[in-house]
């Protein structure tokens, strides 16, 4: 099976050009491909697991992949599904966001020349003549057709309208794929469905400079069942980086998947083989737990390694309690089957804090603010007012109730928010 019926079973394509002869080239070809990565944040989150996880299924069909790291275009900003102008980041703070995108991008994919790169667009966009710019490249594009492109036309319909720094943006990423198509032979530019107007820019760009034919794929925007962005919480994004998204947090996103987003999310963020998963969509009630379970163990095991998934999956155990993974249930699943109820709450998000400042000090609502539980404190009232704080499963009947030592054991207090959010205290 080609690598484009993979990525179309599994629900990856939205749109491509030239598409016969794209099957012909991949058919024929160990293709190089590449997806770009802005910078704009020190970590990646769930939003890019899509290309990230593309990246991935064409390696491990035998393409390479190129991560592009945008270096460059990131000092100006992709208008592409924004409303408002992004922050202008330093060089700095460009290069800490570097890498860690690089640590990340490198769980999922295996890094080396011959199979996969990892380069930066600042190494030739921060070179750039202006003049020479925009002879050689700039006179190959239309105004008349860059303002009909959807990320240029919601900007300008904006009411902070659309800079000129950011109309730049368009021909940048063009000279990107026409740069990694001459040095790399990189001939497929992979994206979001907002990227579609970018990508095809840089391939007649290509085809114009460099007289060959390229190629262009996007991912559908994916959202829940619910209709929310895919990777967007109570507490904002759903990073890749542990330091800001635990293990466990992560593994608890993925297990409290929607009942109907179950069978794509497996499609889409794990390796499981297609006919196993096709099997998910008859499940129903705890039997469908199980395969969220599975889920969130293989999702983990990509992203932070099965070592943190068998913490995070025992962590679970311990507090909602064991059950067994069936044999014929995922079976290719490297999850542990049979589930140890004795196992410990290591990996649930804990802080320190002196003693004295939380036993007798410490009112309930301050407590779930301050571990992140709750957005804000007149969030925690919220919560507490509709039954749904607890502290060492004792339901917490006011908001100003006081935290005393009958709340702890071990030298810990065990908070919880509603059924499935938990925050360890550990007093020192």
């Amino acid at each position: 099976m080609s690598v484009i019926s993979i990525l179309k079973e599994r629900g990856f394509i939205e749109d491509q050009t030239h598409t016969d002869e794209l099957v012909k080239y991949l058919d024929d070809n160990r293709a190089t491909c590449y997806i770009g990565f802005d910078p704009t944040a020190s970590s990646l989150h769930v939003g890019h697991l899509v290309c990230i996880m593309a990246l991935a299924h064409m390696q491990k069909e035998g393409h390479r992949p190129i991560a592009l790291v945008g270096g460059g275009t990131g000092l100006i900003g992709d208008p592409s599904g924004k409303t408002e102008l992004r922050k202008v980041l330093t060089l700095d703070q460009i290069e800490e966001n570097k890498s860690g995108i690089r640590n990340q991008l490198s769980r999922f994919i295996e890094f080396d020349d011959a199979n996969a790169l990892m380069v930066d667009n600042a190494d030739w966009l921060t070179r750039l003549e202006y003049i020479p710019f925009l002879r050689d490249v700039g006179r190959f594009f239309s105004v008349n057709r860059m303002i009909k492109a959807e990320s240029y036309k919601a900007r300008m319909d904006s009411d902070d309208g659309l800079t000129f720094i950011e109309f730049n943006y368009m021909l940048l990423q063009a000279y990107d794929f026409m740069q990694l198509a001459k040095n790399y032979d990189c001939m497929i530019q992979m994206g979001g469905s907002d990227q579609w107007g970018n990508i095809v820019a840089g391939i007649d760009l290509v085809r114009r400079t460099l007289k060959r034919q390229a190629f262009g794929i996007t991912f559908p925007l994916i959202t829940t069942a619910g209709g929310i962005k895919m990777g967007k919480t109570h507490k904002g994004a759903v990073w890749l980086d542990p330091k800001l998204f635990s293990p466990y947090e992560y593994y608890q996103f993925w297990v409290n998947a929607d009942d109907a987003d179950v069978k794509r999310f497996l499609l889409l963020f794990t390796f499981l083989p297609v006919q196993e998963i096709e099997a998910v969509a008859t499940l129903k009630g705890a039997d469908l737990n199980k395969a969220k379970s599975v889920l969130a163990f293989e999702a983990t095991s990509i992203c932070h390694g099965r070592s943190e998934a068998e913490k995070s999956l025992q962590a679970a155990v311990s507090m909602f309690g064991a059950h067994e993974i069936p044999p014929d249930l995922l079976p290719t699943s490297s999850i542990p089957r049979k589930l140890n109820m004795n196992a410990q709450e290591q990996s649930v998000p804990s802080t320190s804090y002196p003693r004295a400042d939380i036993i007798d000090s410490a009112i309930a609502a301050d407590l779930f603010t301050m571990t992140g539980l709750c957005q804000s404190k007149s969030d925690a009232r919220r919560l507490i007012k509709q039954g749904g704080a607890y502290i060492d499963g004792n339901r917490v009947t006011a908001f100003d109730q006081y935290l005393t030592e009958t709340c702890v054991k071990e030298n810990e207090i065990l908070l919880r928010a509603g059924k499935k959010k938990y925050h360890k205290i550990i007093l020192i």
